[in-house]
């Protein structure tokens, strides 16, 4: 795909390489995803306010040749070779959002979620961050799963057997973003829907790293020669890492939920190897030899009264011998946030629930198209979260012309060393935040209204100068 513009669009360079089965179809997806990209949120009609635009969205994805994984490839493909471009450690974080159709009653295909009355997906992301300054890749993965109702009765053998099994996601998506270069390290971070000994397995089989938090308890063998008895004794993983001594304290941040708001905590850290053993009863596909891994534990101390105190198990087969290794442990995990941010972005700024498509055919590749928009907002959100935004130039993240017009209404002239900050700060004045000490961090709402007002003038500038004016 070839453009006049000296510098290639958002949907050149994701989608530009989209196999769809004919050229026309591509240069379609290109277009669709800048038109997208500019204007991000809202239904779709307002989105593609020329009707030769909503039509033509229409009309691609009613080709055959038009999935969900066709739309998602080439930015797959780009975050894959980003990722093996990038010298230090890779995350890829994955974790499972349900995206709620149940008043579209045409989509027959639908699987239950929630407790059983809703329809939709379970839609299963890995998102690439680098480790380093919490900078998005990319998404190296994206599963849209459709729950199969269980049959009545099913036995557990059976139900280990199912290739639909929810569990497999955590497999799939690992699966989708393969292997790490050679000298790279790339680490697999999960929530406690993945801490399951067939995934664990799963990790050590093919040389993969991970972090995981704990969710069950397990139990752990010793050898006979640490304990000083003639048998291996069992301890459980969950007493262990508790009782395990101190290597240092230090401060995490512990994000905010329903019943809390977002604060930072001191905690304690302490690690240590230990050998999990599988489960008696199986629930997965595995085999019965115990792991060799390590247990990080974080727990709060002097947590506030109103707070529920922080705690974190996590397992992870790199080694944390020291504090800062453990350390080390805990700011990958304490990445994983991230990804919860990418799936609010999706509902509450893409509005990908409010898709008004009749079959699934045609609505799952515009799922595909507004995920990756919604990665590469994050991507820019972020980046002015990081320590090294109010010194980074917003033209690293950003294009010139943006940096250009936005300094120039913000400042009323223009600043082209404006940092990631300044930049992110002012597309969020732009959608209504005062920018004060007092309101906070600009949220998603305030950042897509932001960006959809700063479209037009990106446009009008952009007119002006093919015209020559500016």
């Amino acid at each position: 795909m070839k453009t006049a513009s000296a510098e290639p669009t958002l949907g050149i360079v994701h989608f530009g390489a989209a196999s769809l089965g004919d050229e026309r179809r591509t240069n379609r997806l290109v277009m669709t995803a800048d038109l997208l990209a500019a204007r991000p949120s809202g239904p779709l009609p307002q989105r593609l306010t020329h009707p030769a635009d909503l039509e033509g969205l229409y009309t691609l994805v009613r080709a055959e040749a038009v999935t969900h994984a066709a739309v998602l490839e080439p930015h797959r493909q780009q975050t894959l070779a980003a990722a093996r471009d990038h010298d230090g450690v890779v995350l890829w974080i994955s974790d499972t959002t349900e995206l709620d159709y149940t008043g579209r009653k045409s989509l027959k295909k639908l699987g239950p979620i929630g407790n059983g009355g809703g329809r939709g997906y379970l839609c299963h992301n890995t998102l690439g961050v680098r480790a380093a300054d919490r900078q998005i890749i990319g998404l190296g993965s994206q599963i849209l799963h459709k729950r199969a109702r269980a049959p009545q009765r099913e036995k557990l053998a059976a139900k280990r057997k199912r290739k639909d099994r929810e569990s497999r996601l955590w497999l799939r998506g690992c699966e989708a973003v393969g292997p790490a270069p050679d000298g790279k390290r790339w680490v697999d971070v999960c929530d406690r829907g993945a801490d399951t000994f067939e995934f664990i397995e799963f990790e050590h089989a093919r040389g993969r790293h991970y972090v995981i938090r704990v969710s069950r308890d397990r139990k752990l063998a010793a050898d006979a020669e640490d304990a000083g008895e003639a048998e291996a004794i069992e301890q459980t993983l969950k007493g262990h890492a508790r009782h395990l001594p101190d290597l240092g304290q230090r401060e995490v941040t512990v994000s905010a939920n329903t019943n809390q708001p977002a604060r930072t905590a001191a905690v304690r850290i302490a690690a240590g190897a230990v050998t999990i053993r599988p489960p008696r009863q199986k629930r997965g596909e595995h085999g019965e030899a115990p792991i060799a891994t390590w247990v990080v534990h974080v727990r709060e101390v002097n947590p506030p009264e109103e707070a529920e105190p922080l705690e974190w198990i996590l397992l992870s087969n790199v080694p944390a011998e020291s504090f800062a290794q453990a350390c080390e442990r805990v700011d990958w995990y304490a990445c994983r946030p991230i990804v919860e941010e990418f799936h609010k972005g999706k509902k509450s700024g893409a509005c990908i629930e409010d898709l008004q498509f009749t079959d699934e055919e045609r609505l799952e590749p515009v799922i595909a198209l507004l995920s990756v928009v919604t990665a590469l907002l994050l991507k820019l959100r972020e980046a002015a979260r990081d320590e090294s935004a109010a010194t980074t130039p917003a033209v690293r993240v950003v294009s010139p012309l943006h940096v250009k017009v936005l300094s120039l209404w913000r400042h009323g002239e223009v600043r082209m060393n404006m940092t990631v900050r300044e930049f992110y700060y002012a597309v969020a004045r732009l959608g209504g935040h005062q920018n004060r000490k007092s309101d906070g961090f600009p949220g998603w709402l305030t950042l897509w209204r932001g960006w959809q007002a700063l479209q037009p003038m990106i446009e009008l500038a952009a007119a002006l100068e093919r015209c020559g004016e500016t």
